[in-house]
């Protein structure tokens, strides 16, 4: 039986097991409190897969240290081959109902899974997310990311409202794989919202996730961004260009909106 069927069978509230994926590469300054922000939520039925994707400095190590002392900590190693590939054999390895990410930079308030899953079975919702604060290497806390409510695939070509760090989906919905192209995690939470048919956001008072923002980031090139976004409309979307050309002027819309809060 595949994980995603397995996972079907066992998606009730008592048989939860959130599979936690952690792309790792040369991440020693970083990662254990990416790690320890897993290991120490208030909802302890999860599993910890950080895959380590060809490190060259203490990362194994670090990972090797942490599986020892918790059996929730699965390791997995591969050569070299990028941050998709790596999601990708965390998934293919999950074993749990539902399936989150946190990359080795960023880290989790405590109760993130707790309220994110008590939402989803609330509102009958196999995908969700929610909340985060930006934060600069020195510390600082930058701007908050509070998305809407609710959104469907429509909300999701205009921008994309879904932080990979606070996204989660219950394996009933069928597994995907990050595709090797700019906004892999755009191209990814579309698939998961087209399918589902909306995403909810975890009402909080406070953010769910902290994202650190680092200089120079590639993220950080607007209009290398703007071209990968072009792309995913026509290329991997397919859409017609009247329709591309509408959700681009969107796209550009929330990116200044964006700016803008950021900036003030």
């Amino acid at each position: 039986m595949s994980p995603a069927n397995a996972a079907a069978g066992t998606a009730t509230a008592g048989d939860t097991l959130v599979s936690v994926i952690m792309p790792v590469y040369n991440a020693e300054a970083t990662m254990r409190r990416s790690i320890e922000s897993v290991l120490a939520q208030s909802f302890a039925a999860l599993e910890l897969i950080p895959v380590d994707d060809g490190s060259r400095d203490g990362s194994a190590a670090i990972i090797a240290e942490y599986a020892t002392a918790d059996p929730r900590v699965r390791p997995l190693r591969q050569a070299n081959a990028g941050v998709a590939a790596a999601r990708n054999a965390g998934i293919a390895a999950a074993r749990g109902s539902h399936v989150a990410f946190l990359d080795s930079d960023d880290w989790w308030a405590p109760r993130k899974l707790e309220l994110q899953l008590a939402e989803m079975r609330r509102r009958g919702a196999l995908v969700s997310y929610a909340a985060y604060q930006r934060v600069a290497e020195d510390g600082r806390a930058l701007s908050m990311v509070t998305p809407p409510a609710e959104v469907g695939y429509r909300e999701m070509l205009g921008s994309n409202h879904i932080g990979n760090l606070t996204g989660m989906y219950d394996r009933r919905l069928g597994d995907a794989e990050f595709q090797r192209i700019g906004h892999e995690d755009y191209v990814f939470w579309l698939d998961r919202v087209r399918r589902a048919g909306k995403a909810v956001c975890v009402p909080a008072a406070e953010p769910l996730a902290f994202y650190l923002v680092r200089n120079g980031s590639v993220s950080a090139n607007k209009l290398r961004a703007a071209g990968w976004q072009w792309r995913i409309y026509r290329d991997v979307e397919r859409l017609s260009l009247p329709a591309a050309v509408w959700y681009m002027l969107q796209y550009a819309g929330h990116a200044l909106r964006k700016r803008s809060a950021i900036a003030g």
